[in-house]
């Protein structure tokens, strides 16, 4: 079911029946790149380019700085560990390129990147989608904590840690909702 409501979200597939909304307006009377455009998602298999740090974090925005960049990978709690990046080619920092799909880097580390990406596009609607799954427990806290500040609108998750800090829950069941609330009502 979660698979299903990311696609239908994204567009990438219609519904069968009824229709999907987001704040009463139909996603079938949407623009898809309009929808994309304010939709970032962090999966578990968080999917890098072959390209630079800088590069995978500014993905699809023109006239990023390098300070805003930064920033972003703060919050994320990957900037000390991008600083101590070198790849085969002798290119350091935000400058090292990743490898296919950020193969040189830990799965907690691609996370922490694509992470970054959604916090610098500063979108409505985040889907997390075990975001931050392959982290250890002190560092998820912290991107947790991080995650408060950068949270709005509608945001889906799906780790328990995450949702337990969002003000409304959503529970579903073979596609339908059946409950929401906040945690504590929940």
């Amino acid at each position: 079911g979660k698979s299903t409501l990311v696609n239908l979200i994204l567009g990438f597939h219609a519904p069968e029946a009824g229709t999907i909304a987001i704040d009463g307006q139909d996603l079938a009377d949407v623009n898809l790149d309009s929808l994309r455009h304010h939709i970032g998602m962090v999966s578990q298999q968080a999917a890098l380019l072959n390209r630079s740090v800088r590069d995978n974090i500014g993905l699809g925005q023109a006239g990023i700085s390098q300070a805003e960049i930064e920033h972003a990978a703060k919050q994320a709690h990957a900037h000390d560990f991008i600083l101590g990046l070198q790849d085969s080619e002798g290119r350091r920092g935000y400058d090292a390129h990743v490898g296919e799909r950020g193969v040189k880097l830990s799965g907690g580390q691609r996370q922490r990147v694509a992470l970054a990406r959604v916090i610098l596009k500063n979108v409505p609607i985040m889907i997390l989608d075990e975001a931050i799954s392959a982290l250890d427990i002190s560092v998820e806290a912290e991107i947790q904590a991080a995650l408060r500040g950068v949270m709005q609108g509608n945001t889906v998750a799906h780790r328990l840690s995450t949702i337990a800090e969002l003000d409304r829950i959503i529970v579903m069941d073979q596609g339908r909702i059946i409950e929401q609330g906040s945690h504590g009502e929940l």
